[in-house]
């Protein structure tokens, strides 16, 4: 099969992309965008660099090649290093396909959206933190101190009152956490295809489906049951709701028409917002003078970084290397 209707779909494909959209290495994960799409070559830029690398027309073709190879199956651990953006271009095309669960670059006949695109979010370096304004931010700060002021791995040796504080955290956090993880669900909802697995630094996601069944009117229900043969006693119970109705004006005990097993449980009755906002602001203090003076462990964190992206960095002007035909 001819590689230059594939290319030049790429190309199309590549040119739609934003102009600030951005790619990640499939294996490493390194972030990149594209710089610009030309007839021979597609130039893009690494986030931890200035420079400008080349991936050649010819070595897409290569790696095209290897993908039929496969029956339509590469895995990308076969790929060299400095390959890696190579399939995650490639999956822009859509018929081909990276499967982050399997480490696959597969080609379909199914047009598909490439999961290693706009999953990562870059921050400038320049932009400052801002505090959240939302109610989990807040909990998950006084969560934080009170696990590092307490043994969260010895909780029999901790004191009542620090339970019940941290018992208290445990609760807000929880509830505001699901709160804000179903608003962020809904807006990815828009942005993801069906079945097409999104990553992210820390994770992916996918959109996918489930069936909620609720019965039809009941009489409806019976009647087609009853033309197709089936017995309505077959399917027909007890509701829970019609007997609390009958035990408030009989005097039969509830003990006499349900099972009931008690058990205990510790339910969150108060929250002192007052105190939770005094120790929060203590802790917000705190973390502003501690800002002030991290200028020097910044720089020395951005010197480790350089230190070790020189050691792990590769020659742009490599090739795809790849393996004969004899090669597993």
């Amino acid at each position: 099969m001819s590689f230059s209707p594939t290319w030049h779909n790429l190309l199309d494909n590549v040119d739609e992309l934003p102009s600030d959209a951005t790619l990640l290495a499939p294996l490493s994960r390194k972030p990149f965008r594209v710089s610009a799409a030309q007839e021979h070559r597609i130039l893009i830029s690494f986030r931890d660099g200035d420079e400008t690398i080349p991936l050649q027309r010819d070595q897409f073709e290569t790696l095209f090649q290897r993908v039929q190879d496969s029956n339509g199956d590469f895995d990308l651990d076969r790929l060299p290093p400095d390959a890696e953006p190579y399939a995650t271009v490639l999956s822009l095309h859509p018929r081909f396909e990276i499967d982050d669960r399997k480490g696959t670059l597969t080609e379909s006949d199914t047009p598909t959206g490439s999961p290693l695109v706009d999953g990562y979010e870059v921050d400038s370096d320049e932009s400052q933190r801002e505090e959240p304004d939302i109610p989990v931010y807040a909990d998950a700060l006084l969560l934080i101190d009170a696990l590092e002021r307490h043994d969260p791995t010895d909780l029999e040796g901790m004191e009542t009152p620090a339970l019940v504080n941290l018992y208290t955290l445990l609760s807000d956090v929880q509830r505001n956490a699901n709160d804000l993880r179903q608003d962020v669900r809904s807006v990815l909802l828009s942005r993801l295809h069906h079945d097409q697995p999104v990553s992210g630094q820390y994770g992916s996601v996918q959109r996918t489906s489930r069936r909620n069944r609720s019965l039809r009117d009941e009489d409806e229900v019976l009647e087609t049951l009853k033309d197709a043969g089936i017995d309505r006693k077959r399917v027909t119970s007890v509701d829970t709701s019609k007997v609390d109705e009958a035990l408030e004006v009989t005097e039969i005990a509830e003990s006499d028409v349900y099972e009931i097993e008690e058990s205990e449980y510790v339910r969150k009755a108060e929250v002192d917002e007052d105190e939770k906002e005094s120790r929060l602001q203590g802790l917000k203090d705190r973390l502003a003078a501690t800002d002030e003076n991290t200028d020097e462990l910044q720089q020395e964190i951005e010197e480790l970084e350089q230190r070790i992206d020189d050691l792990t960095s590769f020659d742009s002007a490599s090739t795809f290397h790849t393996k004969s035909g004899g090669d597993s």
